[in-house]
């Protein structure tokens, strides 16, 4: 059977916006889930502040999950000293029952991404396992060095790479955000966007190699 990806979430420091803000914020979140999954059932909020999603594509689970980053990073409340982010883990392998929707689904993918999240440390944006033990401690080994860099990441920085990855060149990032480009260049790269880039791309190849 074809290799799929679950990712599990939560949002960092979601209890500390008000109530108005975290309503809209789990509103818009969910929009753009669902705008992301092949079929809506298979995006869904759960327990208020955490979400499940399941991707057929590694390199668009990892991609998205990245962006999730930024999502939540770029709707910080900077004024009020609350900083979002979220943890993300991502399980890789078969599917085995998919439900009415992604929380009644069950296989290989949804019990490493669930297992994993419930041990993820403080400092972990991102963990993606598989059922191959070797990959794993090298995945492990990257991920390290990633969090360190998404774990600095600013929310000017999260809104440029957020529109990076929707495809988006960066005079029409710098248009976007009113800008100018060697400002959205600058900020890609304090953020070392380039070796994460090439980095997610070798670890969903990594992840695709028998």
């Amino acid at each position: 059977m074809k290799k799929q990806a679950v990712i599990t979430g939560d949002i960092i420091n979601f209890t500390k916006l008000l109530a108005i803000k975290r309503q809209q914020l789990i509103e818009d979140t969910e929009v753009l889930l669902k705008t992301w999954a092949k079929e809506k059932a298979e995006a869904e909020i759960f327990r208020g502040d955490s979400y499940q999603v399941l991707f057929d594509e590694i390199l668009k689970a990892i991609t998205k999950s990245i962006q999730l980053i930024c999502w939540f990073k770029k709707h910080s409340d900077e004024n009020n000293k609350i900083y979002l982010s979220t943890r993300i883990s991502i399980g890789i392998g078969e599917i085995s029952y998919l439900g009415k929707n992604v929380l009644n689904s069950d296989g290989e993918a949804f019990h490493l991404s669930g297992r994993n999240f419930d041990i993820m440390r403080d400092n972990e944006y991102l963990s993606i396992h598989t059922a191959d033990e070797n990959k794993n401690t090298g995945i492990e080994i990257i991920l390290g060095f990633i969090n360190k860099y998404i774990g600095k990441w600013t929310k000017g920085q999260a809104e440029v790479i957020f529109l990076i990855l929707e495809g988006k060149t960066q005079q029409e990032i710098a248009e976007t955000l009113s800008l100018s480009q060697p400002s959205v260049n600058g900020r890609l790269k304090s953020a070392g966007w380039k070796e994460v880039d090439a980095t997610i791309k070798y670890i969903a190849n990594l992840i695709e190699q028998k």
